[in-house]
C-alpha cells in the first residue's frame, strides 16, 4: 500500500468464504498461495569485479524485483540515500532488493490481517455467522451465481472484500429473496392457473 505493492496478487486468487461457500459439491481448488518473490539480485552480480565503477554513479538505474513494485518517490529519495553513502551502483541495487523483500511480505502479512478480520467478523455475525454460517453462506452463494459474473467472482477474490459482511449480506439477503419469490411464485399456487382478469377482478367473473 504506502512503498511496495506485489503486483502478482492480482492474478493469484485465494477464495473468501463467499465465493468458496458450497451450496452443492466442492470443486477442487489447485490454486497455491505459497508463491514468493522471485529474488533477482543474483542477476546483479554479474558485472562486480573488473570493471565496475567505484562509488556513486552519476545516477542510478534501479532494477525493480519481478512482482514487487515500488514507488518512483520511494526510488528517488532511496537514490539520494545511495549517493550521500556514495553506494556503488551494484551495492545500492542489492540494498533495494533486500528492502523490496521485506516491504512486499509485510504488505501481505498486512492484507492477509484484514481479509482475516472481515472472515470472522462474518464469522461472529448475529445474522450470519453461529451454527448457520455454512448455511447462510450457501444462500448467499446461490445469489452470487444467479446474478454476478466471473469478473464480479475474480474482484471479490483478489480484494478478498468476498469475507465482508456487509458484501455477504447483501447476497444473503437476496438469496432469501429469491427462496420467498419462488414459494410464492410456485405451481402450488392455486390462483396461478386461472385467467389474469379472473386473478385481478375476481368480484366481476361470473
Amino acid at each position: 500500500m504506502d512503498e511496495a505493492q506485489d503486483t502478482d496478487s492480482g492474478s493469484e486468487e485465494t477464495g473468501t468464504l463467499l465465493t468458496d461457500a458450497k451450496p452443492e459439491t466442492a470443486p477442487d481448488d489447485d490454486t497455491s498461495n505459497q508463491e514468493g518473490v522471485e529474488d533477482t539480485s543474483d542477476a546483479n552480480t554479474d558485472t562486480e569485479g573488473e570493471g565496475e565503477q567505484e562509488g556513486a554513479p552519476e545516477s542510478y538505474e534501479f532494477k525493480q524485483q519481478e512482482g514487487v513494485e515500488i514507488d518512483d518517490s520511494v526510488v528517488s529519495a532511496y537514490s539520494e540515500v545511495a549517493k550521500e553513502l556514495n553506494l556503488s551502483q551494484n551495492n545500492a541495487q542489492k540494498m533495494l532488493d533486500t528492502m523490496a523483500s521485506s516491504m512486499a511480505e509485510r504488505q501481505a502479512e498486512q492484507i492477509a490481517a484484514v481479509h482475516e478480520a472481515w472472515a470472522s467478523d462474518t464469522k461472529a455475525d448475529k445474522e450470519l455467522g453461529g451454527e448457520k454460517l455454512n448455511e447462510n453462506l450457501a444462500v448467499a452463494k446461490k445469489a452470487m451465481d444467479a446474478f454476478g459474473t466471473p469478473e464480479l467472482t475474480t474482484l471479490l477474490n483478489e480484494t478478498g472484500i468476498g469475507n465482508h459482511p456487509e458484501i455477504i449480506r447483501a447476497f444473503y439477503r437476496a438469496g432469501m429473496k429469491i427462496s420467498e419469490d419462488k414459494f410464492v411464485n410456485g405451481d402450488s399456487n392455486p390462483q396461478s392457473d386461472k385467467p389474469m382478469a379472473e386473478r385481478m377482478y375476481p368480484g366481476m367473473n361470473p
